[in-house]
């Protein structure tokens, strides 16, 4: 299947933010590392803002399908512990710069922000809302390790060992299984 010009785009500035960072995102940047011209990104985008709006939602859908994927099933279809499993098996694999450094800028934007908001709540364990909810304190380490291993290898220049990775993502994995909930309510 051929890529649509908006993928074409998004994916030119995605390797923008990757090299530059997100402030680097121009019209003129773009339309280089895409191939085209800056009157073929307007039709488009209406505004930079659009664009990196854009670029924000195409990483998170990205996100939302390894997610589905992973898991076997959209989140709505899958138990609390299937979504964390899946949550954990996608944040494990290596992070780029350009999700990092977006996900950083997004933080300080409410449109960006409620982007990969979404995504999360559908598929991570928020904090537990008390500190003797067992179980629900274990989910939350095993997501906060996951992230942690995303963190690492995005801000490290260099990545860790596969082998080395496999077995910290395998130790994740493994807290997971042993996390000592019975239930697998929705």
């Amino acid at each position: 299947m051929r890529t649509s010009k908006r993928t074409q785009i998004l994916e030119a500035a995605t390797r923008v933010v990757q090299r530059e960072g997100v402030k680097s995102v121009t019209f003129d940047s773009v339309a280089a590392e895409a191939g085209l011209t800056k009157g073929g990104l307007l039709y488009h985008f209406a505004s930079r803002d659009d664009l990196v709006q854009a670029i924000h939602q195409h990483l998170a859908d990205a996100w939302e399908a390894d997610l589905v994927t992973a898991a076997g099933k959209p989140a709505a279809e899958a138990t609390r512990d299937e979504r964390l499993a899946a949550y954990t098996r996608v944040a494990i694999q290596s992070a780029t710069r350009a999700e990092l450094l977006l996900m950083l800028e997004g933080s300080t934007n409410a449109a960006h922000a409620a982007v990969w908001s979404a995504v999360t709540e559908r598929w991570a364990p928020p904090p537990p809302s008390a500190a003797d909810d067992q179980a629900a304190l274990d989910r939350f380490i095993v997501r906060l390790a996951a992230d942690g291993l995303w963190l690492y290898d995005s801000l490290t220049s260099e990545r860790l060992d596969p082998g080395m990775r496999r077995a910290v993502a395998d130790r994740i994995a493994d807290a997971l299984a042993h996390e000592g909930s019975s239930e697998n309510d929705g």
